[in-house]
Parts: C-alpha cells; sequence; structure tokens
C-alpha cells in the first residue's frame, strides 16, 4: 500500500468540534495531500463512548462530495470482545456507517489478555478474501506475538501483517527502535505508522490533558511531562514549534512510512505540515539534539507492553 506521508487520526477530534469546520479541516487535509484517515469504530471496549467517530467521518464524506479514489481509509479491528464480536459484523458496521464497500488496510488492536492469534490470522485472511480490505497491521502488539502471526501467515500462504501502528515519540521509542520490531523493519516485512506521536498534547505542553489519552506502558507519563519542557527548549532553538519536532523526530526514523497525528483546528493541520521543512533541513541535527529524551531504553526494552 501506498500512501500520503501523513495520516490523519479521527479520535477525540471531530466529535469536538463544529461539523461545518471538520468538513473544512478534512478538505484542507486532502488539498495538502493527506490522503490517508485513520478512522475506526468504537462500540466496545474502553472507548465505546466514542462511537460515532465512524458516523462523522461518514457525514463528512458526503458532505464533501468525496468519490472513492480520493481518500485512503484505515480501520480498527477490536479485540476487547473477539470472537464474540467477530471481524466480519466489526467491518460491516463501520463501513455502513461511512458508506463505503471496503477499506484500504486495517490495524488489529492491541489487548489486555492474549488471543488466539493464529485464528486472528485465519479470520483477517477471510476479511481480505470478501474483499473488505487490502492489507493489515498490528496496533502495539508484544513482539513475540507479531512473529508468530508472521510465521503462521507465511506458512499457510496467508496475508501477514505488512505494517506496525506503534506508539512512537521523542520519549517512548522501545517499541519501534528496539531489536524484537527493529528486525522486521531493516528487513522490510513491515512499515511502522508512528501514532501517539504527542503523547496525548503533554509534548506539546497541555501536561495534563482534559480528555482521555492512551495508554502508559512503563508508567512514565510523569518523566514525559518533565521531558515537554526540553522539548519546548530543543524546538526553540530551531525556530519551530514543539508538534514540528515531535513529527520530525518520527521522519527521521527510516522505518516509519506514515505519521498519524489528530488535529481540531486547521492552525495546528498547518502548523503540522511544516515539520517536512524541519526534518528536510535539519532531520539528523535534530535527532542528535533529542538523544537524552529516551525515556523509555530501560523500562521496554523487549518489544512488549
Amino acid at each position: 500500500m501506498t500512501t500520503s506521508i501523513f495520516g490523519l487520526g479521527s479520535w477525540n477530534t471531530w466529535d469536538r468540534m463544529p461539523f461545518d469546520d471538520a468538513v473544512n479541516l478534512v478538505r484542507a487535509a486532502l488539498d495538502a495531500g493527506v490522503t490517508l484517515f485513520d478512522v475506526a469504530h468504537y462500540n466496545m471496549g474502553p472507548h465505546a463512548e466514542q462511537a460515532r467517530t465512524d458516523i462523522i467521518f461518514g457525514e463528512i464524506v458526503r458532505a464533501l462530495g468525496l468519490r472513492r479514489e480520493e481518500f485512503q481509509l484505515c480501520g480498527k479491528l477490536w479485540l476487547w470482545e473477539y470472537p464474540a464480536k467477530g471481524f466480519a459484523d466489526q467491518m460491516a458496521t463501520s463501513l455502513d456507517r461511512i458508506g463505503i464497500d471496503k477499506a484500504d488496510a486495517v490495524v488489529v488492536g492491541d489487548y489486555l489478555e492474549r488471543p488466539d492469534i493464529r485464528q486472528i490470522v485465519t479470520d483477517v485472511a477471510e476479511q481480505i478474501r470478501a474483499g473488505r480490505f487490502d492489507s493489515w497491521g498490528v496496533n502495539n502488539w508484544p513482539a513475540t506475538d507479531l512473529d508468530l502471526a508472521i510465521e503462521f501467515a507465511t506458512a499457510e500462504g496467508m496475508p501477514p501483517p505488512s505494517f506496525a501502528q506503534l506508539k512512537y515519540s521523542v520519549a517512548r521509542r522501545s517499541m519501534a527502535e528496539g531489536p524484537f520490531y527493529g528486525e522486521h523493519f531493516s528487513a522490510g516485512r513491515l512499515a511502522l505508522q508512528a501514532s501517539d506521536i504527542f503523547e496525548g498534547g503533554i509534548l506539546l505542553g497541555t501536561k495534563h490533558p482534559e480528555r482521555k489519552i492512551g495508554a502508559d506502558p512503563g508508567g512514565i507519563r510523569d518523566q514525559i511531562r518533565e521531558a515537554a519542557d526540553s522539548v519546548a527548549r530543543i524546538a526553540a532553538d530551531f525556530g519551530v514549534t514543539p508538534a514540528q519536532v515531535a513529527i520530525a523526530f518520527c521522519l527521521q526514523n527510516p522505518a516509519v512510512a506514515n505519521v498519524l497525528f489528530g488535529v481540531s483546528r486547521r492552525e495546528q493541520l498547518d502548523d503540522n505540515l511544516a515539520a517536512l521543512l524541519l526534518w528536510r533541513d535539519h532531520g539528523a541535527a535534530l535527532r542528535a539534539a533529542l538523544d537524552e529524551l529516551w525515556l523509555d531504553r530501560e523500562v521496554n526494552p523487549d518489544g512488549t507492553l
């Protein structure tokens, strides 16, 4: 799958905006070349209150009169109630809400209790055969389960995961840069989709966000709050914003194929897009300046949550 270097996330964004503003934001993203939209339905699990995400995206698509070839959709398959809530039902619900026949890719979500990995691979392959999406990836899986998924899919002639959507930021790097996932990135078996790059906004200076933010593997969130001051200082040294620093850092990793971020204002989108210039002109120097901020180097070295 070939896609834009940036993807627009949907969690806690469009549902907090006036609808017309959300429509205009998506139009601006498309005009800037951001064609990938990460959209999930949240009917289950800890984020069930976000159930309108894919409904809102469908309304935006219709309001803009978008042709299917104008955008790419990366959906989610959840494991919170799997296999009782199977992938076929999840895809049917989400695609119907958006008003399309298929996604381009899906991410199979993380989990608390280890599921049957072989069954997941088999069920994903069935959805691909049914034409509901073309490729799939994993979301913050322990590396040993990823290894099993790749090995089983390859042995059985089924599509293996082709990318990993991982928490990746200037402070939280072990899964993305450690040896376990890194082996697959280096070999070209997987691409890296960077997510939660702002740590829920903490790295941008909002040290205690009021909205719900993602999990904190390793329990390093207080340290990340302290690191936000260093990110702000480094951003000032380069004459840019902390958001641009966070994005350009991700782009400097050659395994990164796509960076996901969520925005709720047009000026945030424009600011984030400008990270391309920072990366182009100062990527290596920026990476060196941020080296001391790798906070989970010892906390999470083995590719697990």
